[in-house]
């Protein structure tokens, strides 16, 4: 058995845990903060590879709905760094369908807003799907319905996850 033994002077001993020191500081500035990530239920149904039209649409239908097949709206939002009350709130219906939008805070969306036409609404109202994309993929979206008695809730509906507005 062979021992071998270094004797480090006290700048290289300095030296390493400085250089430990700001490496772990890196990580720390790397590393999400969990506050940001938050709890994100289960979901079995795909967001990525959204690249066209027709696979926004196919999404949709996906979960049942028939929408128009062009956009009502098509408009670039920026997500906010630090979310409001109401941006909490919007971000829990999509945390319950798996999506988080705190990982996209600062950063631009887009946000396509197509009428379905096979939803019930209150008082003849439109009913409306808004699909959040970034970079190809489904980063966020409702569907809705606004004025008086109208509703809000995730691309799945049931009665207890729909909010009033």
């Amino acid at each position: 058995m062979f021992v071998y033994t270094v004797k480090a002077s006290r700048l290289k001993f300095f030296a390493l845990l400085i250089c430990s020191v700001a490496i772990l500081l890196t990580l720390a500035a790397v590393i999400p903060r969990p506050e940001n990530l938050g709890n994100v239920a289960v979901v079995n149904y795909s967001y990525d590879n959204i690249t066209c039209n027709e696979d926004r649409v196919d999404f949709l239908e996906g979960f049942g709905y028939t929408v128009d097949e062009t956009p009502l709206e098509v408009e670039k939002v920026k997500v906010p760094e630090t979310f409001d009350s109401v941006y909490e709130k919007y971000n829990d219906i999509q945390r319950a369908q798996g999506l988080n939008l705190k990982r996209c805070s600062g950063k631009t969306v887009t946000r396509y807003t197509y009428k379905v036409t096979n939803h019930n609404a209150p008082d003849g109202k439109d009913v409306l799907a808004n699909i959040l994309v970034y970079n190809e993929r489904i980063v966020g979206g409702d569907i809705c319905c606004v004025g008086e008695g109208g509703f809000i809730h995730g691309f799945e509906c049931s009665d207890e996850k729909s909010e009033e507005k």
